[in-house]
């Protein structure tokens, strides 16, 4: 009896002190916080903190989720977070050349073989025979809004095929559903969607493709950021970051890296993969499969891209002159970036 009383003890006390250990574990965590749109581009977090390794690197981390591209940086500009995720916009880089902005690291790219956007048109406008990019000349053209990633996809197909945009009627609809409406109402020729949306306005039988954005020009669509001030005062909190966020791209490489024909050959850890973006993104495998894009397993830039991305928009008068990509890029935190300007 005795001997089963002090197993008992035993037990119970092992379980204290395990109880107590993971109370410690969880206070050493550093706490901080990620900004970020609810799409499949921010896959390698969602992967990352399902599986526990934004905490196997010390770090508690919330996700703050924002509805659209350009509330992202300017939550990390005014502190509402420590870090953040979202695709490059002319908002983007006129916060960066202010000081309010450091990129540390790749998210998504345009990549052929990884349909992310297309240039699609109405049924009307097929059958009026505009089946190509030069045939939008004079045709009413969707993007959500001017600076937008959106309108860079437009405007980079566009001159690749010797298009001036000002030759089209480029309308700024601010929203995806606002878009969505136009295109079907017919108020509109023509839009720049992304391709999960596509899918569901094609299944309809309501458009059709003439590019996909990627196979016609490879860019850098999006960057993991932060502020000068986190570097210079919780520069671990970015590191730790980052061992989480390498892990999670590495783990998305291999589930969804390898493609055929521009589709997936699904790597051995792709249905545990392909479920965690479901649950995340509140949809079905299919249609998440249909839309993830090119994400470099190390987290690397194609840094001379960036520096293009800034040109074209002080060319247009939506960046300030004196905005320079090298004020804001930290190469320090990742290696091997490519294509890095002497």
């Amino acid at each position: 009896m005795v001997s089963g009383r002090m197993s008992r003890r035993s037990a119970f006390g092992g379980m204290v002190a395990l109880s107590l250990a993971g109370k410690t574990r969880a206070q050493d965590l550093t706490k901080a916080s990620i900004a970020l749109l609810r799409l499949s581009s921010s896959g390698p977090i969602f992967i990352a903190q399902e599986k526990g390794w934004f905490k196997e690197a010390g770090l508690d981390l919330a996700l703050k989720d924002f509805q659209a591209a350009a509330q992202v940086p300017l939550a990390v500009v005014s502190g509402d977070a420590d870090l953040g995720v979202t695709a490059f916009t002319a908002g983007f880089f006129n916060l960066a050349a202010k000081g309010g902005l450091v990129v540390v690291a790749a998210q998504s790219a345009e990549r052929p073989g990884y349909p992310l956007n297309v240039v699609a048109v109405t049924d009307a406008a097929w059958d009026a025979g505009v089946r190509s990019i030069r045939d939008l000349v004079g045709k009413r053209v969707a993007v959500t809004t001017v600076g937008s990633s959106v309108h860079y996809s437009l405007e980079v197909v566009a001159r690749k095929h010797g298009v001036d945009t000002k030759r089209l009627t480029v309308v700024a609809l601010q929203s995806i559903p606002n878009m969505v409406a136009a295109f079907k109402g017919g108020q509109v020729d023509a839009a720049v969607f992304p391709i999960t949306t596509f899918r569901q306005i094609e299944a309809e039988g309501s458009g059709k493709p003439i590019a996909y954005v990627g196979d016609e020009v490879p860019w850098q669509l999006g960057a993991v950021f932060t502020s000068p001030r986190t570097i210079a005062e919780r520069r671990p909190v970015v590191e730790k970051f980052l061992v989480g966020y390498r892990h999670g791209a590495a783990a998305y490489n291999e589930a969804f890296g390898t493609r055929e024909g521009g589709k997936i050959v699904p790597g051995p850890n792709y249905a545990e993969m392909i479920g965690i973006l479901g649950n995340a993104l509140k949809q079905p495998p299919a249609l998440v499969a249909s839309g993830l894009p090119y994400i470099d397993p190390e987290g690397r830039l194609d840094v001379g891209d960036i520096y293009k991305q800034v040109a074209f928009w002080q060319s247009t008068g939506q960046v300030s002159r004196d905005a320079d990509p090298k004020s804001f890029i930290d190469l320090s935190f990742v290696s091997g970036h490519f294509n890095v300007p002497k």
